[in-house]
């Protein structure tokens, strides 16, 4: 049987997919191992199941010259040298779809409680701060009628737009090809990038981290955007420059952020965190059960699949 590694350890039942059919070994801690150790735990393995936070990099191949299969246990695959891999023969697998909703309704989430300062109002209450009514108390902003700019029209991203404009929001979108079912579904319009930016009341991320979209989101970016904007990442953390986003923020140049994902994850920008206008979350889009359990089973097919020769259902090389 295939000899298989898992990076890190799974609810019980997750893996069930794959009792009897492989020899399955699991990392027993919760922890992530540093390159090195993965690369050692790898050396006579025929595949692997790992997160995005594993780096699988030309160092950690170089260690595991048996690997056939690395099904990723996420949408995106930054994470993985795909070019290293497509020279040494290895399929590279990923979990898109089951996810999609999960993640699009944290990003609605996030808005809301951005918009709406419900963070804010919590603290202010448990501080002891509400002394009655006020007509002017922690005023936010409305969905409704908001012009909200979608970074990255995929599965995700038009998912959003589709929560979104129920709610009565107009979309524009930022996407290399037309998305036309988007368009006439909900009346989203294609927009460039600068015309989004100089014109959303809301702008939410949702692109994949390649070389071109690396800090799409920086300094001359961020100033072009609306004093009352609001921006939202859910998508990858280094697409927005955290320092230039900070000092925006700060500064008053931006209303608001909310941020699932970090430039620098686990690290977090510290000026962030201070901040009242920013709403921060560890990195939980996928966070539910249905999502997180349907991800694991999808990367276990993905895996035997390949192993046994067929055509893996979601291969990325």
């Amino acid at each position: 049987m295939f000899r298989v590694y898992v990076t890190y350890p799974f609810p019980e039942g997750w893996l069930s997919l794959l009792e009897g059919k492989v020899i399955l070994e699991v990392q027993s801690k919760k922890q992530f191992l540093s390159s090195g150790e993965l690369g050692e735990r790898l050396k006579d393995k025929d595949a692997a199941i790992v997160l995005l936070s594993n780096k699988i990099d030309k160092e950690v191949l170089n260690k595991a010259p048996e690997l056939k299969v690395i099904s990723n246990y996420a949408v995106g695959y930054d994470n993985i040298d795909i070019k290293e891999a497509k020279k040494r023969g290895i399929i590279v697998t990923n979990t898109p779809d089951i996810l999609t909703n999960a993640t699009a309704e944290l990003t609605v989430a996030l808005i809301f409680t951005l918009i709406r300062r419900i963070i804010e109002s919590n603290e202010f209450l448990q501080d002891g701060k509400f002394t009655g009514w006020e007509p002017d108390l922690l005023l936010g902003f409305e969905l409704k009628n908001s012009l909200v700019g979608i970074l990255g029209a995929g599965r995700i991203g038009s998912a959003v737009a589709r929560k979104l404009h129920s709610l009565g929001a107009e979309i524009v979108y930022y996407e290399r090809l037309r998305k036309k079912d988007l368009e006439e579904e909900i009346g989203a319009r294609k927009k460039e990038l600068k015309w989004i930016l100089e014109n959303a009341n809301i702008i939410s991320i949702h692109l994949p981290l390649t070389k071109e979209t690396h800090h799409l989101i920086d300094e001359e970016e961020i100033s072009l955007m609306k004093k009352d904007a609001f921006l939202i990442n859910t998508g990858r953390g280094p697409i927005i420059n955290e320092a230039a986003l900070a000092d925006a923020l700060r500064e008053g140049e931006l209303r608001g952020a909310a941020i699932d994902v970090f430039e620098h994850e686990p690290g977090i920008n510290p000026h962030l965190l201070r901040l009242k206008n920013v709403v921060a979350t560890p990195h939980i889009g996928s966070a539910t059960y249905k999502a997180r359990k349907g991800m694991a089973e999808i990367a276990c097919k993905n895996l035997l699949a390949a192993l046994q020769g067929k055509e893996p259902p979601y291969r990325v090389a």
